[in-house]
């Protein structure tokens, strides 16, 4: 990150606890003005998302998200499990572990930062078409008791307007393609 005039500059961060994949940091920081602050920020490796198309459907997953207290309708998404990951490569190992595809076709439709207000997580969000099924390969007790569910096309501008769909990945990718046909 290159110094402007008028930014707020990092000067000194600690970190305050490192999971598997994420380090939640306290920043110091000088303001534009010269005050001293500090932020707490959670540093997180990136994930993928994926839009999966099949014939007149969009491919979703029902699934428990702890953080909420109950099951999501969202699209098929994941973290960048390896250090350096290609996102695409990613986001096929992801679809085949958690729908049961292998994409013929991925487009990049969207790059996005998930919460900058509290993590650096970037999102890619992938267009996935060509899907040829494959075994589905849970990689986690979430993915295990989650239920896979096409859903029309057409549907999903009521859904929308109903309001069924909670997460902001999901918005995004339902929204693009939806912009799209």
């Amino acid at each position: 990150m290159g110094e402007e005039p008028g930014q707020f500059r990092v000067v000194g961060s600690r970190s305050l606890v490192t999971t598997a994949f994420l380090t939640a940091e306290r920043l110091h920081l000088l303001s534009p003005d010269g005050r001293a602050v500090q932020r707490s920020v959670i540093r997180h490796p990136g994930a993928v998302a994926m839009v999966p198309v099949l014939g007149d459907a969009v491919v979703l997953i029902r699934q428990y998200r702890a953080a909420v207290g109950h099951n999501l309708l969202e699209i098929p998404a994941g973290k960048l499990d390896i250090p350096g990951e290609d996102p695409e490569a990613a986001a096929a190992r992801e679809l085949a572990e958690e729908i049961g595809y292998r994409p013929g076709s991925l487009e990049l439709v969207a790059t996005f930062f998930t919460g900058p207000g509290f993590t650096d997580e970037r999102m890619w969000t992938y267009l996935a078409t060509d899907l040829e099924p494959v075994p589905v390969e849970p990689a986690g007790v979430e993915e295990e008791h989650s239920e896979v569910v096409a859903i029309p096309l057409a549907d999903l501008p009521g859904m929308i307007a109903r309001r069924e769909f909670e997460d902001a990945k999901t918005l995004v990718g339902l929204l693009i393609l939806l912009q799209r046909h």
